[in-house]
Parts: structure tokens; C-alpha cells; sequence
């Protein structure tokens, strides 16, 4: 019973959220009070950021803590998180889903390949990078990038 009591006495223990590197605050982080709705779109990637972002979400990384939760549907979300260059079959479906998002919405590119179609440019399928197609708001760089950065990537949206 030792343990639980230490739980209960210290609670949750998170480092302060790490500024952007341009300084600036999001603007929308303010309006979503703090909590983040997220859907992920997977546009045409290697499924590399997929894992990820999963990982990102597990309880080691737990980017719940921050405020950001996964949801399944577009009309829930506040946050894209969209990975892979951007295919010719998936343009519209993109615009459509950033469409059905309320506001304020924000869109993070997740990956090199979301950021400038990476190893994918120049592909007769690939229609550009995601920002090619919808505003990017946020962009995490990397091939794949470590679920810590995309942690540090949602705290900068949520502000926690």
C-alpha cells in the first residue's frame, strides 16, 4: 500500500512544455483550452510515422497527459495529423477531412515525406507535400520522427 500512497501524494510529474524553436506560441492553442482532438491521416506514407505516432501514444510516451486524444472521425477532431506525401488518389480525401474538421482546426505534417514527399519526390502517384494541398500549421521533421517530437509537437498545440 506504500506505493499507492506515494501515487496519490505526488500525482502526475510532467517537464514544463518546451518552447517552439521560432518562439512564437500557436495561436489556436489558446482557443482549444488546453485539449486536443486528433485524427491521423495517413495520405500515402511507408507507414513509418504511423508507428510512430503510435508509439507516441503508448503508455511510455503517453501524449494523453497532454491533453491530446485520438479520435476517429474528422467532425471530432481539432488537430490533422497527416503523414506520407500526398498521392493523387488521396488529395481530395485530405481536403474533404481538413474541411469536416470544426474550428479552430490545425494541421501537423508528420514526417519528411508530409513535409517535402521525402523519398516519394517526383513519383509518378505523388501529388506534393501536404501543404501542396491544405495549410500546414505545424510540421515535425524526420524520417521517422521519434515519438517524442511528436509529443513535443502536440504540447506545443495544447499549450500543456
Amino acid at each position: 500500500m506504500g506505493l499507492l500512497r506515494k501515487i496519490r501524494e505526488v500525482g502526475r510529474v510532467a517537464e514544463p512544455a518546451a518552447p517552439r524553436p521560432d518562439g512564437a506560441a500557436l495561436p489556436q492553442a489558446r482557443e482549444l483550452a488546453g485539449s486536443a482532438q486528433v485524427r491521423c491521416v495517413d495520405a500515402g506514407s511507408c507507414n513509418g510515422c504511423e508507428v510512430e505516432i503510435a508509439a507516441a501514444f503508448n503508455p511510455v510516451y503517453d501524449a494523453e497527459r497532454y491533453g491530446a486524444r485520438l479520435v476517429a472521425s474528422p467532425r471530432h477532431a481539432d488537430v490533422a495529423l497527416v503523414t506520407g506525401p500526398v498521392t493523387r488518389n488521396m488529395a481530395e480525401p485530405l481536403r474533404r477531412t481538413v474541411a469536416a474538421m470544426g474550428e479552430p482546426r490545425l494541421v501537423v505534417a508528420v514526417g519528411d515525406c508530409a513535409i517535402n514527399c521525402g523519398e516519394f519526390a517526383g513519383g509518378y502517384g505523388v501529388q506534393g507535400a501536404v501543404a501542396d494541398v491544405v495549410p500546414v500549421d505545424l510540421a515535425v521533421p524526420g524520417c521517422p520522427p521519434e515519438p517524442a517530437e511528436i509529443v513535443a509537437a502536440l504540447r506545443s498545440v495544447t499549450g500543456r
